[in-house]
């Protein structure tokens, strides 16, 4: 089983199974939501504060950059900040990633998930 550090925030996700109780850490849903919304075209990446930006400038992904998640009463809040690419029409693209993020976490937790906001942080041009 994985070690939990004091940064990480994990909850239960099944209790009193036959062999134990499952848990999920929040990083977790917070990779899932990423890659949710990545797939969806029109989005050129999440986008991150500036540690993480550092962070992947050295060279280190972190799947999870741009994300936050909060879980209360069994309901999780998921806020994103996304660069989207330059033509595309902004809500239509935005209402894509709420569906497929919200339903991708549903879908593989077994979670409720309350809300998904988006903070559109750039605007991605072609490169040539």
């Amino acid at each position: 089983m994985a070690r939990e550090t004091e940064n990480k925030n994990v909850y239960k996700l099944q209790e009193n199974t036959k062999f134990g109780e499952v848990r999920i850490a929040d990083d977790v849903i917070s990779m899932i939501a990423a890659i949710s919304a990545t797939e969806v075209e029109g989005v050129a990446g999440m986008s991150g504060n500036i540690t993480s930006d550092l962070i992947s400038k050295l060279g280190v992904k972190n799947l999870s950059r741009g994300v936050k998640v909060t879980i209360a009463e069994e309901k999780v809040s998921i806020e994103l900040s996304l660069e989207l690419k330059y033509g595309i029409s902004l809500p239509k693209v935005c209402e894509t990633v709420q569906e497929k993020v919200k339903s991708s976490v549903e879908t593989m937790t077994g979670l409720t998930v309350d809300e998904v906001n988006i903070r559109i942080a750039g605007i991605a041009l072609e490169k040539e």
